[in-house]
């Protein structure tokens, strides 16, 4: 609306006559009323207040904290509680059944299965001396690094060659290397 025609409007309104406006004014009276009692409702801190006066000390100490204090409070707590990472909702949604159910799971989680490593970090630890250029040449063209590099990482012993290797390609390597003369472990 442009700004004349907002003015035309207000006089109409001003114009109307004083039978019209006090119904008006009791509409919006009752409209602003239930408004306020709503957004009390929401404000309200009565109804949520603690009776125990050590539990409100505690709560408005935690409302004045910041956002990263908060999660590092939070973090503490699930530490020293002992309390796991658990999905929204977790407890909330299993009934009596099904958290009869859960107990026996978290009993085969205490006690875990030993599991099979699958990857494996390989490390060269010595070589010899006479097979010093067979090993550098070997490590080049499995590392993919330049004869300078290559060669400054053989010099380097020991030092960690691949990370996350499967068991086949790790035991293929260190046979690779252990028939040139080096020492390769798989950690």
């Amino acid at each position: 609306m442009s700004l004349s025609c907002q003015y035309a409007a207000r006089q109409c309104v001003r114009s109307l006559p004083s039978s019209r406006q006090p119904t008006l004014r009791c509409a919006n009276a009752a409209v602003t009323r239930r408004r306020r009692q709503e957004s009390r409702r929401w404000q309200s801190t009565e109804a949520a207040a603690p009776s125990n006066p050590k539990i409100a000390g505690i709560v408005d100490q935690i409302s004045q904290l910041t956002l990263l204090e908060t999660a590092d409070l939070v973090s503490t707590l699930k530490t020293r509680l002992n309390i796991p990472d658990m999905p929204m909702g977790g407890f909330a949604a299993a009934g009596p059944a099904q958290a009869q159910a859960a107990a026996p799971v978290e009993e085969e989680e205490a006690a875990p299965k030993q599991e099979e490593k699958t990857l494996f970090n390989l490390k060269l630890e010595s070589f010899d001396a006479a097979a010093k250029p067979k090993v550098i040449k070997e490590i080049k063209s499995m590392l993919g690094l330049s004869l300078v590099d290559s060669k400054k990482f053989v010099e380097g012993a020991p030092k960690l060659m691949k990370e996350g290797v499967p068991k086949e390609e790790a035991e293929k390597t260190i046979e690779t290397l252990k028939a040139l003369g080096a020492v390769v472990k798989m950690e």
